[in-house]
């Protein structure tokens, strides 16, 4: 027998005319069985939602959301949240579901089983992939129980939405009150320092060396007007002594108060110039060095002069002299040795003034660099504290908005709805897959029958059969 012979298609149809009853029972009766199995299984009824992203009403730049992660993320966290043990199992007990398991099956395994029935699906429908929304279905034994549940879970997914949000903002909100609490104590230290470093060099700061440098303008310029003036008097004096000498008999006094005079509109002159040069230079300077150096030689001149030479000529001019002329100019030295006394404690006073706006000036450098240090501490801190300050509000207002519910939320499009017939089993599906099968069984067993038995038919099945070539054929023979 040769097993590898290939059937031909007249071959096929004329064992399908043979076998038709074997392939025709079972293709009828196929259906009928997929459908009673289909009637035989518990049915699963699906309840659907379909819930819409929709984006917060006030435009991010006014008010900026303060959740950046990506909605597909945080809707993956909020399924494990939601999807836990222990909500699942509050849902088991609400519904009574798989009651008759109660007892035999673990609470974990119905939890594993409930977690299954529901099933949560994103939806991106353009070009973006960016997430738009997503499904909520969920599967029971009875259509409402499935739109409970499902209702359920999407009342748990929009609570959870707005409750992160919220607490993410409120979260936000007092970190960055603690982080302005702790910029806040720090700009008052800073404040502090720079007010006490401001109060312990007050008047060397550097913003005040303009005034400064005007103030030392001021007092030189009031100090070479007092040296001019004490020159005048001097000269003055001199001329008046001189007169004065010439109307006295007493020639030694007169030659006396001469030299007396002219070493004072000397040390005169000489003060006068020391101003002049401790407004450009520094009291170490030499020029400035030397000029003190001369005047205190002439002061070491007028206090080795003798004592009572500026003593000869009374106070009173009538105990001089009745003569009128003399006694007028006796008043008048008198008057002007007042006016000289006054101006050179004033000039005392403006050089000690002088040499106190030098020594700031001197320190002004020293000053700055530490008053920059603070200053720069301080706007740094200020800096700081702004920003958080800024930062903060925006973070009260998005908490404002997500408590008003104006932010992002899930917006429900296609509520939980109680399903009309059974997701599982589908019975026309059971039925063709039964039609399918029967007729595979027919074939099958057509097939079978044939192979069993040895009938011969044509040449063919003698070859194959017996082994032996067909020599003669006689033809079917008509009996009319």
């Amino acid at each position: 027998m040769n097993e590898e012979r290939q059937i031909s298609l007249p071959e096929i149809l004329a064992i399908a005319k043979r076998r038709w009853l074997w392939i025709v029972v079972p293709l009828l009766l196929g259906p009928i069985a997929g459908y009673v199995v289909a009637l035989k299984i518990t049915p699963t009824f699906t309840s659907q939602a379909f819930v819409l992203v929709e984006q917060q009403k006030v435009p991010d730049a006014f008010v900026p959301s303060m959740v950046t992660d990506q909605l597909e993320t945080r809707l993956m966290t909020m399924q494990d949240q939601i999807l836990s043990r222990s909500r699942l199992q509050l849902l088991i007990e609400q519904f009574a579901l798989y009651k008759s398991d109660w007892r035999r099956v673990p609470m974990d395994e119905l939890v594993a089983r409930l977690k299954s029935d529901i099933k949560v699906t994103p939806l991106r429908p353009d070009s973006t992939n960016a997430l738009r929304g997503f499904y909520v279905a969920v599967d029971a034994d009875s259509p409402e129980t499935a739109q409970k549940i499902c209702s359920q879970v999407l009342s748990m997914f929009t609570e959870e939405n707005l409750n992160v949000r919220s607490k993410r903002a409120q979260d936000t909100t007092d970190f960055l009150a603690s982080q302005l609490d702790d910029a806040k104590g720090r700009l008052d230290q800073n404040d502090g320092k720079l007010a006490e470093f401001k109060t312990r060099y007050m008047g060397r700061l550097p913003t005040d060396e303009q005034s400064n440098m005007q103030m030392l303008a001021t007092l030189s310029s009031r100090l070479d007007a007092v040296n001019e003036a004490i020159a005048q008097a001097q000269q003055q004096r001199v001329m008046q002594s001189s007169l004065l000498a010439r109307q006295s008999p007493e020639h030694g006094i007169a030659s006396s108060i001469g030299t007396v005079s002219e070493l004072e509109k000397k040390l005169a002159d000489l003060r006068a110039q020391l101003a002049s040069l401790q407004a450009q230079y520094t009291p170490d300077h030499p020029d400035v060095v030397a000029v003190r150096g001369q005047i205190a030689s002439l002061e070491r001149q007028l206090r080795s002069a003798p004592a009572g030479t500026l003593k000869e000529i009374p106070a009173n001019p009538l105990q001089i002299s009745n003569d009128p002329d003399s006694a007028q100019l006796q008043a008048s030295i008198q008057a002007l040795d007042e006016r000289i006394k006054s101006k050179h404690s004033e000039q005392g006073r403006l050089e000690q003034q002088i040499s106190t706006i030098q020594a700031r000036i001197q320190l002004s450098p020293i000053v700055e660099e530490q008053f920059k240090e603070l200053t720069r501490d301080h706007e740094t801190a200020l800096q700081i504290y702004n920003d958080l300050l800024t930062k903060k509000t925006q973070s009260e207002m998005v908490r404002d908005l997500e408590q008003r519910r104006e932010g992002e939320q899930f917006h429900v499009m296609d509520a939980p709805a109680l399903p009309s017939k059974p997701s599982w089993p589908d019975r026309q599906k059971f039925a063709l897959a039964g039609l399918v099968s029967g007729f595979a069984l027919g074939i099958l067993l057509a097939a079978l029958l044939e192979y069993k038995e040895r009938f011969i038919r044509t040449e063919q099945d003698v070859e194959n059969h017996l082994g032996l070539p067909v020599l003669i054929v006689i033809q079917d023979l008509d009996p009319r």
